[in-house]
């Protein structure tokens, strides 16, 4: 099985994601390698996904009658992230289907332009309850069109 590619993936730039949270690195972040551990930008998604739906009261994530799953993650690294960085977490909106929804996020060291990582986060929406998905309620779907 051949696990290399020979196509780099292309690197988006911090100015084409419409939404960007900042976030600062953590001692415990770094692993015994001196960076941040992959498992930690994984966390960064998640945090910028959701501060997002939140803020904006798209999300109730306490009471409302529907919820976010994550079915899919997936990551490419392309430079190291220690602390004491800080990260820009872009968040942009790739497709938006009938209960599900594709973000892609660019995690970028300090000030620069070029992500040091980024990857994508799919959600499929369902009901709290039930777990069976449903679709996306308007007001979800209106400040999701806003990232897309």
């Amino acid at each position: 099985m051949n696990v290399s590619s020979d196509v780099a993936p292309e690197r988006l730039r911090r100015a084409e994601y419409p939404h960007q949270m900042s976030i600062e690195t953590r001692w415990m972040d770094n692993d015994v390698y001196g960076h941040v551990n992959n498992v930690v930008y994984y966390s960064y998604f998640d945090t910028v996904v959701n501060a997002y739906l939140i803020r904006t009261g798209a999300l109730d994530i306490h009471a409302g009658a529907v919820i976010g799953l994550v079915v899919e993650t997936g990551c490419r690294y392309f430079s190291a992230i220690s602390f004491p960085d800080t990260v820009c977490a872009g968040l942009r909106v790739a497709r938006i289907g009938h209960s599900s929804v594709r973000y892609e996020v660019g995690l970028f060291r300090n000030d620069e332009s070029e992500p040091a990582a980024q990857g994508h986060f799919i959600h499929v929406y369902v009901d709290r309850q039930t777990r069976r998905p449903v679709a996306l309620p308007q007001a979800l779907r209106t400040v999701l069109e806003r990232l897309a």
